[in-house]
């Protein structure tokens, strides 16, 4: 083995060896290969002495992206054993790796044994005599690979063969039968013995196809005893054979007849008497099974009185339990009694009318828990069907009957949960609604009551009715309304939350159970077995189970061993199981006491009946949670549970919804003829308070914030705006439409408001008593320090804005609105005052002569007093408004755009006069004395005029900038009336003239009061020398 390590990879062997290897010719010219492409990678480029080169290889740009087998770059066997080499290379690896690599002898393998004769001694020993037997066939059938044996039997089957073929080919047919005419006529053919031919003839005829018919038998004859004196040996052992296994048939049925009559004396002498003891002992377990059994069918035959006992006090709870385990019973330990064959469906029946039973309880519950009168506790109901004569006693014992009304909740709750009626729920929410209606209902028809003005018989509509009311007593209604839907939500809220909290007692519950049964499965897969005080307990009942198992077959009377066993199991099954049963007989017998307890307790007196139902129901409830929750195809899943506690929240949700929607409806109802559009603001206010109050005080008790209520409010207080909004509009108009466009007196009232303002208090004073001092007018109003010239229209816009800040301070949902009407408001104001003066609208309006220097310095100065206050107005209303609505202040400045616009052209009017003036009056200017002339005395005067007709309206800073561009203009006309008249600066007598003229105009309006100091630059009406 060692030497074979060392030899070629490929073994060679000569030429007629069998041993399947193949080994390369020594020509390979003479062989015909197919054409094998090289691999460039591995092989380098030799000549080889044939014609093929390396075109049919891979296309290098053809094929670049495409992966083929001569991409391969380590194919060491394919380098080694390329066929178009003439040669092997055998410096293959010293021409790359150097000298120094030689080939060495490979080690042997040390996982490898050392195989010996030794190792074969078994296999030998095994196949010998089947060696034997082989050896001796091939002795009696001659062995084919011998030429001489081989040829000799081929003659033999050539001959027989030959002596075959001289018998017909029908004989040799599988369906060869005399009877079929055809083959009759075919094996004797009669067409040879005709009548004609004579009597010898036929015989001899007949003789030559019998002697025929013998040949043809001795030829099949002699072949069949050829056939078997080749396989007599075959045939000889074969009939020896069966006589050996005749024999030992023989002794097999002696041994069995002897064993049969020893195992009977066995079973006479040792069997019968313990068997007889098994049988009794059997006998004698059956009839205490059957008397535990009888005592469990007597307990279930008292379940349908039970039942109806426990229905009889409301018991739903206890009389479900007593169905489910009676069914337990029924399916687990009495299946098959014929007695009981109709007990399941009626209590099935039984469990269907109490489900009817508990959701009838149920809705009477619900009714009367939210129908009952809001002056009695908010809590939960004590019990359905309280009378007005109990109310001294429940007023005296609130608590405990709030403590019984929670119990009875919750018994029903359980119940409810326990039958799968899921849908309780939504009987809860249809009474909400049916509730709702009846608080309105009653709201209204009690108020109305109280008011005589309403004539019930001629108004019969709840509608009209409540439109019929003055705002104040519709006003108190709505309070009322919404004090009495606090409550009712107060009291719905107490109820969901004992439902709730059984919920989730009861998934608690359930959860805590699974735990439970998951450690248990935990610790019994991996503790295995129990402690050793418990294993020596069970020992011995495992052993007599044990032993029983073994005995089973002993007394079984089937066929099969098998089917003994399998019931000695079961049996041990149920012996391991009589706790459970007890168990659920104990828990029959002990409702049925129960039952009859409480019975004979229910015949006392009335108190000690409801306290004993108070205590029984406070204390079982725990425990029927845990036994109920102990099968899981009873209790809702965890994910049901969880859903009908988010759908008891979310019923507080729509109880808040219905309440409100219900406060719409009266809302709506009173707005529909428009009334609460004509309210004014103080009562728009209180309207919305109160109803802002209300959506708090339900968000804070339910967590939801309903939108319909706010929703309906915003409503009305759009329309509120709009109608508050034309009205100022429409008085705006008005007041600029008769406004005169003199200077006003301000009021001690609108400078206090002022005053206010500029303290940031934007908000309308309080009405002071009429009794106070009053105060004289003022000619200006001052704010921060300027004096503002107005028109009584600006003094009433502010008062007129500073109601739309207080509108907004009151209802903080309308900011966005009404700034934007307050900002069409300001436009307003903009546009016809341009149009009233500007615009000369006021000299047919108001029947103004003209439009004076006057009128439009005082509009200037109206337009910057608004303009002052409209960065105020701004500031306020960012305060009430989202951050998100913060891009409608952008129309503040767009106004204000506007606004600044106007001035500038007031202030350009104002120029255009004086500048038409200038252009008047010079171009009828001369150079020539008397000096100065009167043409620069008419312009002083005039400048003079224009002065006391703004100063006292402008402040000091304006009226200079307003008489520079005055003067600029001056200056212009002047130059370019010199220049027509061709005077220079020359120092000339016409210089002279001109400089008397300029010095008397530059000192009378240099004496005028603001401009003393004014730099006219009078040096830029000559042209400059070139």
């Amino acid at each position: 083995m060692a030497s074979s390590h060392g030899s070629s990879p490929v073994p060679h062997s000569s030429k007629g060896s069998s041993d399947g290897f193949y080994r390369k010719g020594p020509e390979p010219s003479s062989r015909h290969y197919r054409s094998v492409c090289s691999l460039p990678d591995v092989c380098p480029k030799e000549p080889t002495g044939e014609a093929r080169g390396l075109c049919d290889g891979p296309s290098v740009v053809a094929d670049q992206h495409r992966w083929t087998i001569y991409s391969s770059k380590v194919n060491l066997p394919a380098a080694l054993n390329d066929p178009r080499l003439a040669k092997r290379e055998s410096d293959f690896f010293t021409k790359t790796w150097g000298l120094d690599f030689v080939e060495t002898e490979v080690m042997p393998s040390f996982y490898l044994p050392n195989i010996t004769k030794e190792h074969f001694t078994p296999y030998l020993q095994e196949t010998a005599q089947k060696e034997k037997i082989h050896e001796r066939c091939k002795a009696i059938c001659p062995n084919k690979d011998d030429p001489d044996s081989v040829s000799s039997i081929t003659h033999n089957h050539e001959k027989a063969r030959e002596e075959l073929e001289q018998v017909p080919k029908i004989f040799m047919k599988p369906d060869f039968a005399l009877n079929d005419p055809v083959t009759f006529n075919a094996v004797l053919p009669w067409s040879h013995f005709s009548v004609a031919s004579g009597k010898n003839r036929d015989g001899a005829s007949s003789r030559l196809l019998q002697e025929k018919l013998s040949h043809y038998l001795d030829v099949v004859e002699v072949c069949i005893a050829r056939q078997i004196s080749l396989r007599s040996e075959a045939f000889f052992h074969a009939m020896s054979s069966q006589h050996e296994l005749q024999d030992r048939l023989q002794e097999t049925a002696h041994a069995v007849s002897t064993l049969r009559g020893r195992m009977a004396s066995m079973e006479r002498v040792m069997c019968e008497g313990p068997l007889k003891a098994l049988q009794q002992t059997l006998t004698r377990s059956n009839c205490v099974r059957l008397h535990d059994k009888l005592k469990l069918m007597a307990a279930v035959h008292q379940t349908q009185p039970t039942v109806q006992l426990l229905l009889s006090t409301s018991e739903f709870v206890g009389a479900l339990e007593l169905i489910a385990t009676t069914k337990e019973v029924l399916q687990q330990e009495l299946q098959g009694i014929h007695s009981f064959r109709h007990l399941g469906s009626q209590l099935c029946e039984m469990e269907r009318l109490i489900d009817k039973m508990m959701v009838a309880d149920f809705t009477t519950y619900a009714k009367s828990d939210l129908n009952r009168p809001f002056e009695e506790d908010s809590q939960v109901l004590e019990k359905v069907g309280q009378t007005s004569a109990q109310g001294w006693f429940l007023a005296s014992l609130k608590n405990h009957n709030n403590a019984r009304g929670k119990d009875r909740l919750q018994s029903l709750v359980f119940g409810l949960l326990r039958q799968r009626k899921l849908d309780f729920l939504d009987i809860y929410s249809d009474e909400i609604i049916q509730a709702a209606k009846g608080i309105v209902r009653q709201c209204v028809l009690r108020t109305v009551s109280q008011i005589d003005e309403i004539d019930t018989d001629v108004v019969m509509k709840l509608p009209d009715q409540m439109r019929l009311m003055a705002f104040c007593q519709w006003f108190e209604l709505l309070q009322d309304i919404f004090e009495h839907f606090i409550l009712f939500l107060k009291r719905i809220k107490a109820t969901l939350s004992v439902v709730r909290a059984v919920v989730l007692e009861v998934l608690d519950s359930s959860q805590r159970s699974r735990q439970m049964a998951e450690g248990r499965e935990r610790a019994g897969a991996g503790g295995g077995g129990g402690g050793g005080d418990q294993g020596e307990e069970e020992e011995p009942l495992d052993g007599n189970l044990r032993v029983g198992s073994e005995l089973a077959y002993l007394t079984h009377e089937g066929l099969f061993i098998s089917d003994a066993m399998n019931e000695a199991e079961q049996q041990q099954q149920q012996q391991q199981q009589p706790e459970v049963r007890s168990t659920t007989t104990q828990a029959l017998m002990q409702a049925r006491r129960d039952v009859c307890g409480s019975d004979s307790a229910s015949a006392t007196t009335e108190s000690s009946s409801s306290r004993e139902h108070t205590s029984n129901t406070t204390s079982t409830l725990p425990g029927v949670l845990a036994t109920g929750l102990s099968s899981e195809d009873v209790m809702p899943s965890d994910l049901e549970l969880g859903r009908v506690a988010n759908n008891v929240q979310e019923l507080l949700y729509t109880a808040s919804d219905v309440s409100h929607d219900r406060c719409v409806k009266v809302l709506i109802t009173r707005a529909k003829d428009g009334s609460l559009e004509r309210l004014s603001s103080a009562e728009f206010v209180r309207l919305s308070q109160a109803v802002e109050a209300f959506v708090k005080d339900t968000e804070e008790l339910c967590g939801r914030r309903s939108v319909s209520l706010r929703g309906a409010l915003q409503s009305q207080a759009n329309r509120f705006v709009h109608r508050f909004h034309e009205e100022r509009k429409t008085k705006l108009s008005l007041l600029l439409d008769n406004e005169r466009w003199k200077q006003a007196e301000v009021p001690a009232e609108f400078q206090d408001l002022v005053n206010s303002i500029a303290d940031g208090r934007i908000t309308l004073p309080d009405r002071k008593p009429s009794g106070t001092e009053e105060r004289k007018p003022s000619d200006y109003l001052t704010v921060d320090g300027q004096r503002y010239a107005v028109v009584g229209t600006v003094l009433l816009l502010i008062r007129i804005f500073l109601e739309y800040c207080q509108c907004v301070n009151d209802i903080p949902s309308i900011a966005t609105d009404m700034l934007t009407r307050l900002s069409d408001l300001l436009k307003h104001f903009n546009s016809r005052s341009c149009q009233l003066v500007l615009g000369a609208g006021a000299l047919q309006v108001v029947g103004l002569k003209t439009i004076t220097t006057k009128n439009l310095a005082l509009v200037s100065r109206c337009l910057q007093l608004v303009v002052h206050y409209i960065p105020i107005i701004r500031a306020h209303f960012e305060t009430k408004l989202q951050p998100k609505q913060y891009s409608v202040l952008r129309h503040f400045d767009h106004i204000t755009k506007d606004y600044n616009d106007h001035i500038a052209e007031i202030s350009a009017k104002l120029v255009a006069i004086m500048d038409s003036l200038f252009e008047k009056v010079l171009s009828k200017y001369e150079v020539k004395a008397p000096m100065p002339s009167a043409c620069f005395r008419n312009i002083c005067k005039q400048m003079a005029k224009m002065h006391e007709a703004i100063s006292d309206l402008l402040p000091e800073e304006q009226t200079q900038m307003l008489f520079l561009k005055i003067n600029a203009s001056f200056r212009m006309h002047l130059k370019r009336q010199l220049a027509k008249l061709g005077v220079i600066n020359d120092g000339g007598p016409q210089h002279g003239l001109v400089v008397v003229d300029v010095a008397f105009y530059t000192e009378n309006v240099q004496v005028l009061r603001s401009l003393e100091r004014l730099d006219l630059n009078m040096a830029a009406i000559w042209e400059q020398k070139r």
